[in-house]
């Protein structure tokens, strides 16, 4: 049994990174022809439209395609197209997005300076382009507390299911957790459902039965042809204001340079309710901000940017949940599967799972971020990340039977965060990862649930319903040591973790990418989403959520871009 934990241990970063970092696959059957995407070269060097749109992602693309309906709209994408890109589109590619470390990979790592390993979207679709394609609506209670018509929720949410959600087929694997989930007492069952009700259920997926992803750029297949020009690899460096004889700043056009670094300027026709919308996420619609001289004074000045306004919030309250995992090996084959069933506890934890067969398939074999291939082994110092050790690592684990691949990771993912931190700038370029902190655990409400969830987690693993993917002599502690083995962050590990859950929770965070926060309503924006303290200007996307919504907020994000296209239509005709 001891060389049998050894094994494992050594498979832990092949594993770590492929289930978790790697469950994204940005994909269509067919690779869209969009009459109005072209790459930003193309542009003219001066161009005029009703609104501008920084950020074609989550949000992006339903607003653009929405308010195309009736105005000319400009939505501007850094990143390229997510179709016909065969890192992207192949399931032959899994997890290769998110390994690619290249300028024109569709994810951009970012590290917090808490240690933790992330991602950000790159794409025209954004992060759904990258995650692990779980389909929930927020609870009508988040939906009532932050002020929204619950109609047009519905109606909304409705518009983007048409496109991009579908049920989910639930095989062995995954049925054996949501019956352990309910024989763990998370009840009651609530069967297939968008819906956020407390208990365990089956939720959507943006992955068709042919296992093809859909995204938020196929939303975009409901734009006017003739009101959209979407620009991909258009890279915002700031928004432009008119403020000699105005009372307050006025947006009013934005600066981006394309893949050759031409300059090119974008402004707003005349008409005074013509704008930009920041739709950029929760990393790049605050440091958008600040680059266009909006936030704390004192760190604008210090990198040398104009301040246009004194905004001390842009940048603050910054969340990430936590999410923590237990890999179980199984001595049965396990279907791949992503985020399928989730246990909504009463708690505060909620409780997903995933699974694969052969997570090394593919020529050459690829391991994902953790791979060996680009060093990012965190249990290997920096300094000793050698080329001949790294060749070491790529062969000991290509030697590797497949049936060290088998099993799963069942998660939990802490509800809220009720922890915050914050995030600023480290160089003016736009290119460039701001610094984030989102001090996990810092509250011990958040550690509380992660010890529920992982208790949560260990009932589920010991239930009658998943004994038959469960080896009879790993007990929950060895488990847990294995997992710790894992090289899933950049934070030391400590002996006492697999008695400590509470330690086990601290050294083994991860991230499951739902960070938000930096531009919240009633902070940066209003409850319109117009940015306080100038005209013009609104931010609309996942960085102005105080809490993350539903278990997945990828649903919702998408909802938001419809429903405040809808919104803003609405304003423009009783005006």
């Amino acid at each position: 049994m001891e060389g049998f934990g050894r094994r494992w241990t050594l498979v832990a970063a092949a594993l770590a990174g492929i289930l978790f970092l790697q469950l994204g696959l940005c994909s269509a059957e067919k690779a869209r022809n969009y009459t109005f995407m072209h790459e930003a070269t193309s542009s003219p060097e001066i161009s005029y439209y009703d609104y501008i749109i920084v950020g074609g992602g989550t949000a992006g693309c339903p607003l653009a395609a929405t308010l195309s309906q009736n105005y000319s709209v400009l939505l501007l994408e850094r990143g390229g197209s997510p179709y016909g890109n065969p890192n992207i589109t192949n399931l032959e590619g899994f997890g290769q997005a998110l390994s690619d470390l290249s300028p024109n990979s569709p994810s951009q790592r970012f590290v917090s300076e808490d240690g933790v390993i992330n991602a950000r979207g790159r794409v025209l679709g954004g992060g759904s382009c990258l995650n692990a394609g779980f389909y929930t609506r927020a609870g009508t209670g988040y939906v009532k507390q932050v002020g929204w018509d619950g109609r047009l929720v519905n109606e909304s949410y409705a518009w983007v299911e048409k496109v991009v959600a579908f049920q989910p087929p639930v095989k062995a694997w995954q049925s054996a957790v949501r019956d352990g989930l309910v024989e763990a007492g998370v009840v009651p069952y609530n069967g297939f459902t968008y819906d956020h009700l407390y208990g365990t259920k089956i939720g959507g997926t943006i992955f068709d039965p042919d296992g093809h992803r859909h995204t938020a750029a196929d939303l975009l297949q409901n734009a006017n042809p003739n009101g959209l020009t979407v620009l991909l690899h258009a890279t915002v460096h700031k928004i432009l204001f008119r403020i000699k004889g105005k009372p307050r700043p006025v947006a009013h056009g934005v600066t981006f340079r394309d893949a050759l670094g031409k300059k090119h300027r974008a402004y707003l026709r005349n008409g005074s309710k013509n704008e930009i919308i920041v739709s950029a996420g929760a990393l790049g619609s605050p440091q958008i901000l600040m680059l266009s001289g909006l936030g704390p004074a004192a760190h604008l000045k210090a990198h040398n940017i104009t301040v246009v306004l004194d905004q001390p919030m842009v940048g603050q309250g910054m969340s990430d949940n936590p999410m923590n995992a237990i890999f179980i090996p199984s001595p049965l084959p396990v279907e791949v599967s992503l985020i399928q069933v989730v246990g909504i506890t009463q708690f505060g934890s909620y409780i997903e799972a995933a699974s694969g067969q052969n997570f090394a398939g593919g020529a050459p074999r690829d391991y994902g971020m953790f791979s060996p291939k680009i060093g990012q082994l965190s249990v290997v110092p920096p300094k000793q990340r050698t080329q001949e050790a790294i060749d070491k690592a790529v062969e000991a684990m290509s030697a590797l039977d497949q049936a060290a691949f088998r099993g799963g990771f069942i998660l939990e993912k802490v509800m809220g965060p009720i922890s915050t931190g914050h995030l600023h700038l480290q160089t003016r370029n736009p290119n460039d990862n701001p610094s984030v902190t989102f001090n996990y655990f810092q509250e011990a409400e958040d550690l509380r649930r992660c010890v529920e969830g992982i208790q949560t987690i260990e009932r589920i693993i010991d239930s009658n319903a998943f004994s038959k993917f469960k080896y009879e002599a790993m007990s929950v502690p060895s488990l847990l040591n294995m997992t710790l083995g894992f090289p899933v962050n950049l934070l030391p590990k400590h002996r006492n973790a697999s008695i400590s859950l509470e330690q086990f929770c601290k050294d083994t965070v991860m991230t499951i990418w739902h960070y938000h926060g930096g531009c919240h309503v009633g902070r940066v924006v209003d409850r319109d989403y117009k940015v306080l303290g100038v005209d013009a200007l609104r931010v609309i996307d996942g960085s102005t959520f105080n809490y993350s919504p539903g278990t997945n907020p990828q649903a919702t994000v998408m909802m938001l871009g419809r429903y405040m296209g809808v919104k803003m239509l609405s304003e423009r005709l009783s005006s």
